[in-house]
C-alpha cells in the first residue's frame, strides 16, 4: 500500500525540465527588457553603441557626430546648446590638499539650429569656474588665439567652429542633422572639486549678434538652454557672409586665384587704432589641413626646411615636386615684412603697402602706412583638391619688438573684398574668397609691460624710478641675488642716465645721505627696454612746464616714434611741445599725442661708453612741454596733478611708479593716511600730557 503510495505521487521528469526551459526564457526575457529600459538617455530618448547621427557615445569627449536632441528642448526656435560633463580621472601628484588635486576632465558642447536663420561663424561663451587648463578642443578653435595648453579657468574661453564654423537650418538641408548640427569635445584639468562633486562652468551661451539667451537649465553633469532671435536686432538678408567687424587692426585673408590643387592668397593688415601700431612685425597661423606655401611676395618666412614637406603627406602626394625651391613646410609659419631695399625687386617686391621692414604706422602719424600687404601661392593636399575647397589658417598671432600686445580672434567668412581692375578699368574685381581676422590690443599685465616710467620734480631732489620688475624678472641670472618684491630705491638726477647694474654705488650713497632704507637684498632691476622721465619743471600762476627724456636701453633702434600721454584734467591745459611735435587729441580722453621732428624722429640704441671701462650710454631724446591755467587754474601740482595718468610708448603702456614725489622730500602720502596719523599723534601727545 505504501509502494503504490509513493508510485502515485511521483512527478514526470519531463514537467520540472519543461518548467526550467520556460524560467530561462523568462529570465532572459526580463533581462532584455531591462537592457532595453538602461538604453535610455537621462532624457528619456533611446541610446545605442552609436547615436542617432552615427556619433559615438562612449563618451571619448570627441566631435565625431552631431547631437541628440533632448524631448524637452524640442521646442526650441533658435539654436540649442548643451554642454555635458563626460567625467574625470585624478592626475598625479595625489595630494590630500582637495584645492591642490589635479582631474584630467572631459566633457562635451553640442550645439544645434533649430530656427530658420543660418548660423554663421558660430561661437560660444563657456564660464569655466574650477582653474580649468584646456588641452585640446576638438571640432572647434580658441577664438582668443591661446595656445594649448591654455589657462581658461578664471575668466572663461569663447571658442568657434572648426572647420563646421556655420550652422544651416533645417529647412535648407530637409533636415540634414550633420550640417545644423555640431559636437565638440573638450579635454583638460581642472582642480578643487572633490567627489561626488561635479566642475560643471557657470554659464554657457551664445556670443553670436542678433540672439538672445536666457539663464541656462542646469543638472548635475548637464547644462543647456535655448539661445533666440532678438527682435530688435537688424539683420541685413542681402548679405551672404557676415559684416565685417571693426577692431584695432584689421587683417583680410583674400584668395585671388584658385586652381584645383593650389591657390593665391593675398594678406592685408590694416591698423584702425588711433595710439596703436607695429614695429618689425612678426606673423604666424597654424596650417590646419596639411597645407605649405610655395612662394611669396612682400614678406618672407624665417625657415626654409623642405624636410617637413618630403617626408611628410605633401611629399606623398606631390611626389615629382622639387621641394627645395619651396618657401615654407612648416604647420606655424613665422612671417616678417621685407626690407625698404626689396621694394623694387621683380620677384619678392612691386607689391604696394609692402616693403616697410614690419612697420605699421596709426592713421593720426601716417595714412599711407597704416597698412602692409604681401601675398603668398599656397598648395593643398587631398582631399582639398577642388578649386572650391578653401580654408583659411587658424590661430593668428601678430607681434611687434616694442608694440601693444594684439589678440586676434579666428579667420570670419566675409563678402568678398573688392580691388581695383589691374587694367585700369573703372570697375572693381572682387576675391573669390575673403576671411576677416580682428585682432584687439589687450592691457599688458603686472610685470608684463615693455617700457615703463620714471617721475621727478623740481621740489623733491629724489627721483622716483620705476617698478621693480616692471618688465619681469624671470630672465635674471642664477647669481643676480635681488629680491623682486621689493620697492625701487629712489635715487639722484644723475643715476638715471645709467644702466641699472651702474646705479646699485649711486643708490646706497644716495639713501645713506637721505636717510632711507636700504633693502637687503636690493631690489632687482626693471629690465625695460624703455623708459620715460616725466620731470614737472616749474608751476607759476598762469601754467606750469615738464620735462619729458626718452631713454632707449635695448638694441634696436626705433625710427618714427611716438608717445601718447594722458594727463586726466590737466591736458586741457596743453599748449606745445617744444623740440617734439605735440598735439591734443580730444576725441581720445585728452591724449596729448608726441611724436620727433623731421630729423629727429629717430631714437637710437644703446652704445658703447667713450672709454671701455665707462657703462652703456642710451639713446636719448628730450623736450619740454608747457601747460597753461586758463582751463585749469584749479590744479595742484604738487599734489600729482602735473604727473601722467597714462603713457604709451609706440602704443604700448608703460609702467608707471607706484608713487610720486613729494613736497616734503620722500614720497606723496595718501591724504587718509595723513588724517589718521595726525588724529594718532594728538592722541599720543595727550596721552603724555596727562
Amino acid at each position: 500500500m505504501k509502494t503504490s503510495l509513493r508510485s502515485s505521487t511521483k512527478i514526470p521528469w519531463k514537467i520540472p525540465l519543461f518548467l526550467a526551459i520556460v524560467i530561462i526564457v523568462l529570465c532572459s526575457l526580463v533581462e532584455v527588457c531591462r537592457a532595453q529600459d538602461k538604453d535610455v538617455d537621462e532624457f528619456g530618448d533611446p541610446t545605442t553603441g552609436s547615436n542617432t547621427f552615427g556619433g559615438d557615445s562612449g563618451g571619448s569627449g570627441g566631435a565625431t557626430g552631431p547631437p541628440k536632441i533632448p524631448k524637452e528642448v524640442k521646442s526650441c526656435d533658435g539654436i540649442y546648446i548643451s554642454y555635458d560633463f563626460l567625467g574625470r580621472e585624478k592626475e598625479y601628484p595625489h595630494v590630500k590638499n582637495t584645492t591642490a588635486q589635479s582631474w584630467a576632465f572631459k566633457s562635451q558642447l553640442q550645439l544645434v539650429n533649430m530656427g530658420n536663420t543660418e548660423l554663421k561663424t558660430w561661437k560660444v561663451f563657456i564660464g569655466f569656474q574650477h582653474r580649468e587648463l584646456l588641452v585640446s578642443v576638438d571640432g572647434a578653435v580658441l577664438v582668443d588665439g591661446d595656445e594649448f595648453p591654455a589657462q581658461v579657468g578664471n575668466n572663461g574661453t569663447t571658442i568657434g567652429g572648426y572647420p563646421q564654423a556655420d550652422l544651416k537650418t533645417a529647412i535648407d538641408t530637409a533636415g540634414d542633422l550633420t550640417q545644423i548640427a555640431v559636437k565638440v569635445g573638450l579635454k583638460g584639468t581642472q582642480f578643487g572639486v572633490k567627489p561626488p562633486g561635479t566642475p560643471m562652468p557657470k554659464t554657457v551661451k551664445l556670443q553670436n549678434d542678433g540672439f538672445k539667451c536666457p539663464a541656462p537649465s542646469k543638472r548635475k553633469s548637464n547644462i543647456y538652454l535655448c539661445c533666440r532671435k532678438d527682435k530688435k536686432f537688424k539683420v541685413n538678408n542681402k548679405l551672404k557672409y557676415s559684416r565685417k567687424k571693426t577692431g584695432d587692426l584689421n587683417i583680410m585673408y583674400d584668395v585671388l586665384q584658385t586652381n584645383g590643387n593650389n591657390y593665391l592668397a593675398q594678406v592685408t593688415m590694416e591698423n584702425d587704432h588711433p595710439l596703436g601700431r607695429l614695429d618689425h612685425w612678426n606673423l604666424t597661423w597654424e596650417w590646419m589641413r596639411g597645407e605649405f606655401i610655395s612662394t611669396m611676395r612682400g614678406a618672407f618666412t624665417h625657415l626654409k626646411d623642405p624636410a617637413q614637406c618630403i617626408y611628410g603627406p605633401a611629399g606623398q602626394y606631390y611626389q615629382d615636386m622639387d621641394f627645395t625651391q619651396v618657401m615654407n613646410c612648416e604647420r606655424k609659419p613665422i612671417m616678417s615684412d621685407l626690407p625698404a631695399e626689396k621694394k623694387d625687386d621683380e620677384k619678392v617686391g612691386k607689391l604696394p603697402f609692402c616693403c616697410r621692414n614690419g612697420t605699421v604706422l596709426p592713421k593720426t602719424m601716417n595714412e599711407s602706412e597704416s597698412k602692409s600687404v604681401f601675398q603668398l601661392q599656397v598648395f593643398k593636399i587631398p582631399p582639398d583638391m577642388n578649386r572650391t575647397a578653401l580654408y583659411p589658417p587658424q590661430n593668428w598671432k601678430l607681434t611687434g619688438v616694442l608694440n601693444p600686445d594684439y589678440k586676434c580672434g579666428p579667420p570670419m567668412r566675409v563678402e568678398p573684398s573688392e580691388f581695383p581692375d589691374p587694367t585700369g578699368l573703372q570697375a572693381m574685381v572682387l576675391a573669390v574668397a575673403s576671411w576677416q581676422v580682428v585682432c584687439n590690443i589687450t592691457r599688458p599685465k603686472a610685470k608684463q609691460n615693455r617700457c615703463c616710467a620714471s617721475f621727478s620734480t623740481y621740489y623733491n631732489d629724489s627721483v622716483v624710478p620705476c617698478r621693480t620688475c616692471a618688465c619681469g624678472c624671470n630672465n635674471l641670472p642664477e647669481e643676480d641675488q635681488c629680491s623682486t618684491k621689493a620697492p625701487a630705491m629712489l635715487l639722484p638726477p644723475e643715476a638715471l642716465l645709467v644702466p641699472f647694474e651702474n646705479r646699485s654705488v649711486k643708490a646706497v650713497a644716495w639713501s645713506k645721505i637721505k636717510h632711507y632704507h636700504i633693502n637687503d637684498p636690493m631690489p632687482c632691476p626693471d629690465n625695460c627696454g624703455v623708459s620715460i622721465n616725466w620731470h614737472v619743471d616749474a608751476d607759476y600762476k598762469n601754467g606750469w612746464t615738464a620735462r619729458m627724456t626718452l631713454f632707449n636701453w635695448g638694441s634696436n633702434a626705433f625710427e618714427d616714434w611716438f608717445v601718447g600721454i594722458q594727463m586726466g584734467k590737466a591736458s586741457e591745459g596743453f599748449d606745445k611741445a617744444y623740440s617734439f611735435n605735440g598735439t591734443l587729441l580730444k576725441d581720445l580722453n585728452n591724449t596729448i599725442f608726441v611724436q620727433g621732428l623731421k630729423g629727429l624722429n629717430y631714437l637710437i640704441a644703446e652704445t658703447n661708453g667713450t672709454k671701455p671701462r665707462d657703462p652703456r650710454v642710451p639713446g636719448k631724446q628730450q623736450s619740454v612741454l608747457s601747460f597753461n591755467k586758463r582751463l585749469t587754474w584749479h590744479l595742484n601740482i604738487p599734489e600729482g596733478d602735473g604727473f601722467p595718468k597714462k603713457l604709451l610708448f609706440n602704443g604700448e603702456e608703460c609702467a608707471l611708479p607706484s608713487f610720486i614725489p613729494a613736497k616734503s622730500g620722500g614720497i606723496r602720502i595718501n591724504s587718509k593716511n595723513s588724517i589718521i596719523t595726525f588724529i594718532f599723534t594728538c592722541i599720543i601727545t595727550l596721552f603724555l600730557v596727562r
